[in-house]
């Protein structure tokens, strides 16, 4: 009997694999004497609006955008995540 071909439940990979793979890479810059931890966002990720900080327009859901936040901040790690906004990715190569 030959074999089936049907995948299996366990086996199922989302089409969106990769933009998840990609959008999961965070990494550290240096701006202006401080660092920030920029993690990248994709498209179907980006489910809300956001004000960006370098324009002021609005960064709008199903874009694909940047979360900045200081990695190097005196009131730790909990208060620089909070305090993390949303970027086009275009503002922040210019800012």
């Amino acid at each position: 009997m030959p074999r089936s071909r049907k995948r299996r439940p366990d086996q199922n990979r989302g089409d969106d694999s990769l933009d998840r793979l990609i959008a999961g890479f965070k990494r550290t810059e240096v701006r202006r004497g401080a660092e920030w931890t920029v993690q990248p966002l994709s498209a179907p990720q980006a489910q809300k609006d956001y004000v960006c900080p370098g324009c002021g327009r609005a960064v709008t859901a199903g874009t694909a955008h940047l979360v900045v936040w200081r990695a190097d901040g005196v009131l730790g790690d909990a208060a620089d995540l909070a305090a993390r906004r949303h970027w086009h990715t275009h503002c922040w190569r210019i800012a």
